[in-house]
């Protein structure tokens, strides 16, 4: 077994006081799981990226049970420090990082386990994981940009999957997912539509994203806007959605999808109300929508995304918002928790 010196790690677990003020974050120094079994990965983490959902956790609002005190976060970055005698993929000096839902490595996995709910996640400065759940990272990112590919890039990744040249995507908001899923959509020639309540963040996208031109909507201004949508798609409707709002959005979302289209759910950042789906059903029906869950995406997808990046050489760092020092990670938390960000809060270690 290749080995390291490192027998301990620092690392942001939750303190599970969701009183209004209260710190949600604990600094911890805790041994690490040594030695390592023969199929064990040991990283040294260089950046985490955070996602709403961290800020959810934190928070107390997972719509899904979590671990008690558990270690925050799921995408990251590292650099492989030492191995089990029995990996084969991975060599010490690799770039690499977990999968987010460890159990799903094919995509036809029966069961999941979704880091920093199931199990500890990844806000810590040393991480160890069967190889089985690892990906190598592309070598031509810096660690601040490779952070983002396992959740928020992955995620984006999976939920455009099916879109072609020339088609239209929906992107709603400007978070992590959404600025990637623009990137993307962007680079593979696809039309963008985004929506915001912010006319400052559009703005500010409008500016960021000037050639060609992205069309926007702010949702807040205009109720109805998937009545918008329509008309900024000559009626027809957008060929594929990436919504994150959830119950609040959903059905507006299907009936700005043309007929035969594709609504991927990527989060649910909307207050959740069921009675908002009362048209779920009859609209679903009505336009032949394909509806579709994503939850980021399988090992396989990440790392057909990274073999993207790589032959593109797409570079990440205009998705950053913000870098936060790795000992205010209760910051960053509370950031992202407020909603101030235009893309993705990083922090360095």
């Amino acid at each position: 077994m290749s080995s390291s010196r490192v027998t301990h790690r620092r690392a942001f677990r939750r303190t599970d006081d969701f009183t209004p003020g209260t710190s949600k974050l604990k600094l911890v120094t805790e041994p690490l799981p040594l030695p390592l079994s023969p199929t064990a990965v040991l990283l040294k983490i260089h950046a985490v990226a955070l996602n709403y959902r961290d800020a959810n956790i934190a928070n107390g609002q997972n719509p899904w049970p979590v671990m008690p005190n558990g270690i925050l976060c799921n995408d990251a970055a590292g650099e492989v420090i030492a191995v089990g005698n029995k990996v084969k993929t991975l060599v010490v000096g690799d770039r690499a990082a977990p999968i987010t839902d460890t159990e799903n490595i094919s995509g036809r996995e029966t069961r999941r386990s979704w880091l920093a709910a199931d199990e500890d996640g990844v806000m810590a400065d040393h991480i160890a994981f069967e190889e089985r759940v690892l990906c190598k990272l592309p070598e031509y990112l810096d660690w601040l940009d490779a952070a983002m590919i396992p959740c928020a890039g992955v995620t984006a990744w999976s939920a455009l999957k099916g879109v072609s040249i020339g088609q239209t995507v929906l992107i709603q908001g400007t978070g992590g997912v959404s600025v990637f899923a623009l990137k993307l959509a962007r680079a593979a020639g696809i039309r963008a539509i985004l929506t915001s309540s912010s006319d400052e963040k559009l703005c500010q996208m409008k500016m960021k994203y000037s050639s060609p031109p992205i069309l926007t909507v702010n949702y807040s201004q205009t109720p109805k806007w998937d009545q918008e949508v329509l008309k900024l798609t000559d009626g027809v409707g957008v060929d594929i959605v990436v919504e994150n709002g959830g119950t609040g959005s959903l059905v507006k979302s299907l009936r700005c999808t043309r007929r035969g289209g594709t609504v991927s759910q990527v989060g649910y950042l909307s207050k959740q109300d069921p009675s908002d789906l009362k048209e779920l059903i009859p609209t679903l029906i009505d336009r032949r929508i394909n509806l579709r869950g994503i939850n980021a995406g399988s090992k396989h997808d990440m790392e057909d995304f990274c073999a993207a990046l790589s032959a593109s050489g797409m570079l990440l760092h205009d998705l950053i918002d913000r870098v936060f020092p790795f000992e205010q990670a209760e910051d960053a938390v509370e950031y992202v928790w407020q909603g101030k960000q235009i893309g993705k809060i990083v922090l360095r270690l």
